[in-house]
């Protein structure tokens, strides 16, 4: 139905389903639950190891062990599924890290699927963190310091069979390649991995909002940005081809990222392709609330529950969020 007919019901009066919390409930067009929630983790080497991320509050650098038990607090509060960054302690121009075989996203993984087994456990598949330069791909030396996009693909596919392998349930290509949802999906197939979900960062702008993280997974590019191979902000056609593009290469979720500077992308993307969507609350959205909060400036609960109910209702059907667990224990009081 139009809403341009709505004119034609002029006793409808909203206020009459607002009149108790019980009624709002039930007429709510959309919700927010713990089981939609995803937490992301910063895996690092080592034992008992928990190192505060400044510019993040609240969130820490974790050693295997430590990320167990970050994951077991995650599952009591009703959060079902967590997203896993690597950090190795060397770095190389190869990325060797990424697809090691005991690699700290590999040992991390296996862990967890030991101790808690229906873990949803998601691995973001990326170069930077692993690569001694910072960018998400092999550089070309002889061209200006450019990622070389083909030469690349080659390193994601072996990490995300790594990752499966290792006993991943979910593979998330998070480098803007092209072509790199096709690599993964073709190499996953050929080691049997068929059924091996992908879920795509298929919307990933250069954005500003991703400082924290770079302090986080301490995956700042040593020379330029990564405007080459990530999206303008100013585009919204380009990122509906992008999400068109990694669909038809074998991906079965799709992602937009960062979130809150997105919401039309994440309304259109969920509008026009009807894929099982979600939406990435990044590091610096986190932080700006967790800041103002801080200062008193905002209610630090309201705000932060707010903002990722207009994620869910511009169309996400899951949301990463490092304020997962916090969030959790929000709406479960109510």
């Amino acid at each position: 139905m139009s809403f341009s007919v709505l004119g034609q019901f002029p006793a409808y009066r909203p206020r009459r389903l607002r009149q108790s919390a019980a009624l709002r409930r039930l007429v709510r067009e959309s919700s927010l639950s713990a089981d939609r929630l995803v937490l992301p983790l910063f895996a690092r080497a080592g034992r008992k190891f928990r190192q505060p991320i400044g510019a993040m509050p609240g969130v820490f650098q974790l050693s295997p062990d430590e990320i167990v038990r970050e994951a077991q607090t995650a599952r009591e509060a009703g959060v079902l599924a967590v997203l896993l960054f690597g950090i190795p302690d060397t770095k190389d121009e190869k990325a060797s890290g990424a697809y090691a075989r005991n690699g700290i996203v590999q040992e991390t993984v296996r862990q967890l699927k030991k101790a808690l087994p229906d873990l949803l456990v998601i691995t973001d598949v990326c170069l930077c963190e692993y690569m001694s330069h910072g960018h998400c791909g092999i550089i070309e030396k002889d061209k200006d310091g450019r990622v070389h996009n083909d030469r690349s693909l080659k390193l994601l596919a072996r990490a995300a069979v790594s990752h499966a392998e290792a006993g991943a349930d979910i593979v998330a290509p998070s480098d803007m390649m092209d072509g790199r949802v096709a690599a993964i999906r073709e190499a996953l197939d050929a080691d049997g991995l068929e059924d091996m979900p992908i879920l795509s960062y298929a919307a990933k702008f250069a954005s500003a909002y991703y400082g924290p993280f770079r302090e986080a997974a301490e995956s700042t590019p040593k020379f330029g940005d990564r405007r080459a191979y990530q999206m303008d902000s100013g585009n919204s056609l380009e990122a509906l081809r992008e999400v068109a593009m990694d669909i038809s290469e074998g991906a079965d979720m799709v992602m937009v990222k960062p979130a809150l500077a997105c919401l039309d992308i994440l309304q259109r993307v969920k509008a026009e392709f009807g894929y099982p969507t979600a939406a990435y609350s990044v590091s610096g959205e986190f932080s700006m609330i967790k800041a103002a909060g801080a200062k008193g400036w905002i209610d630090e609960r309201q705000v932060t529950l707010e903002t990722l109910h207009a994620m869910r209702r511009a169309g996400a059907d899951f949301i990463i969020t490092y304020s997962a667990v916090e969030a959790a224990r929000w709406l479960k009081e109510g």
